[in-house]
């Protein structure tokens, strides 16, 4: 994510922050703006943020009262709840301490999630909007099921489930391990889910359909088969000559969402590398391939090969940074050919989405 400055005094600010730290003005993020922007708190109780001469009053969304949420909601809305939080359906019993803390952690990420999918142009609106078509989270303790069962973290009609012991490091690195998996974050659930959702709403019944199944295989392959084969034998010797991951091997659905994830990772700390300016030259010889300028924002670059190109210098320099801390690498994956094949036909249909949204934009 892009780092934000305060409209006020133009320090830089976090994501999250809900004051600047310098002029201690309050702060709130505009949705349709995609920033954060300094507040005056009006006589009445609302907030006013000035541009252009256009005066603009907003109020917190309603989850800002438990600290979770620094989103603003236009004064006149008929809703209480922000563009993120409108689309929650079942969170945790927040009278619960613990509780409350892991919807916190929850909804970190899950904003970080939305604020992305805006600035990707991809449809964000809850089932109350469209119920065939909308997207609604359901945030379970295992203990809220009558039946005992563990509640599963997946995607079904555009309903995402999250068992908030993710948001738990402990119970989040067992259970990575249980599953052997190399990386396993609460933001990395929520792109792995959302890319199912995007599935539906973006291949399936397209015309993007018939080139997903050259890359990713036949989706009509019987899912719960594949899962329990999946578990029965693992994943293929030489999997990771064409997948991203050994789970994405399942079935073509998994194979799209682990690798739609990846995308979403990759364009999310170029834009944060990009902020910050960054660039790689390393001092060893022969390491031209190694050097990188990241000079444009990764959200409007057309060409997926400099996406590419960018990414693998900057990911070799932070893990390296990181074994140089003693901890493991921040991405210990490896994009073959088959891989970045998916992940272009991934970028072209997000980019023609992205183009059609712009046009309805401009004929309104």
């Amino acid at each position: 994510m892009k780092l934000f400055k305060c409209t006020n005094c133009n320090q830089p600010v976090y994501f999250e922050n809900t004051f600047c730290n310098n002029c201690n003005a309050p702060l709130g993020f505009v949705a349709e703006k995609l920033q954060p922007v300094a507040l005056t708190v009006e006589n009445n109780g609302l907030l006013s943020f000035t541009h252009k001469r256009k005066k603009m009053v907003f109020r917190y969304c309603n989850n800002h009262q438990h600290n979770v949420c620094n989103w603003l909601v236009p004064a006149d809305s008929l809703t209480g709840f922000c563009t993120a939080c409108e689309l929650n359906r079942t969170i945790p019993d927040i009278t619960q301490p613990q509780l409350q803390e892991r919807w916190r952690t929850i909804e970190v990420a899950k904003h970080r999630l939305v604020y992305q999918l805006l600035s990707m142009k991809l449809p964000v609106y809850n089932k109350l909007v469209n119920d065939a078509t909308g997207l609604v989270f359901d945030f379970k303790a295992d203990e809220s099921t009558n039946d005992n069962e563990r509640v599963m973290t997946g995607h079904d009609n555009g309903v995402i489930t999250l068992n908030i012991a993710e948001a738990d490091d402990i119970e989040r690195e067992m259970a990575r391990k249980q599953m052997d998996e190399i990386y396993r974050t609460v933001l990395g659930h929520f792109r792995h889910e959302i890319g199912h959702y995007y599935w539906d709403r973006l291949i399936a019944n397209t015309s993007h359909l018939q080139t997903f199944r050259t890359l990713f295989g036949d989706d009509t392959l019987d899912y719960g088969e594949a899962l329990q084969q999946h578990y029965n034998e693992g994943a293929p010797a030489n999997w990771n000559e064409h997948y991203i991951s050994a789970y994405a091997t399942m079935h073509p659905w998994e194979d799209w969402a682990e690798t739609w994830a990846h995308y979403m990772h990759i364009i999310d700390t170029l834009e944060t590398a990009y902020s910050f300016g960054m660039s790689v030259h390393p001092l060893v010889a022969e390491s031209r391939k190694l050097h990188t300028e990241i000079k444009k924002d990764p959200y409007s670059i057309e060409d997926f090969d400099t996406i590419i190109q960018t990414w693998l210098p900057l990911t070799f320099a932070m893990n390296s940074l990181n074994r140089s801390m003693g901890l493991k690498d921040i991405y210990p994956f490896v994009i073959t050919q088959s891989v970045k094949e998916k992940m272009r036909f991934i970028h072209r249909v997000v980019r023609e989405n992205a183009a059609v949204q712009n046009s309805v934009v401009r004929e309104a």
